[in-house]
């Protein structure tokens, strides 16, 4: 299980989503699934590139009105089907290099992910809240109606 970490900057975010921890794994490192629900509001599209392994790289370019922001990271690990870590950065994080987990615990019939972001600056841990909190709600959509490679 996580320990709590009081420190200012981190972030935890978690949802229990009604399907196998494997399948929400590999939502994580297919990029079509990605595109799909890797767009919090107000993002319309995402553009994914994915290199899933250790020390690869992937690159998100969320799109809304005529502006794209540009994610990249690091793959720090993956162990299947129950831990995700990269690194994040973009505009959004200053720029700065910050530090995202997903732990996938099952439950039941289901997973509980735990999202936790590291790093942030103090003044971007809302906006980064309100988009972690809605991107799981779109994986949570997609999985569980099974659109993971619509359009």
């Amino acid at each position: 299980m996580t320990a709590p970490d009081d420190s200012a900057d981190v972030l935890v975010v978690r949802r229990l989503l009604p399907v196998a921890r494997e399948r929400v794994f590999a939502a994580w490192l297919d990029p079509a699934s990605l595109a799909q629900w890797m767009r919090p509001a107000p993002v319309t599209d995402a553009v994914v590139e994915v290199d899933p392994r250790v020390g690869g790289r992937f690159r998100i370019v969320m799109q809304h009105g005529g502006e794209e922001l540009e994610h990249r990271g690091e793959y720090l690990a993956i162990e299947p089907p129950s831990l995700l870590s990269f690194t994040w950065s973009s505009a959004a994080t200053d720029h700065l290099p910050t530090v995202v987990t997903v732990e996938l615990f099952a439950s039941g019939s289901g997973t509980e992910v735990v999202l936790t972001h590291r790093r942030l600056p103090p003044a971007r841990m809302d906006s980064h809240r309100k988009g972690w909190t809605d991107i799981l709600r779109k994986l949570d959509a997609m999985l569980a109606g099974g659109q993971a490679h619509q359009q």
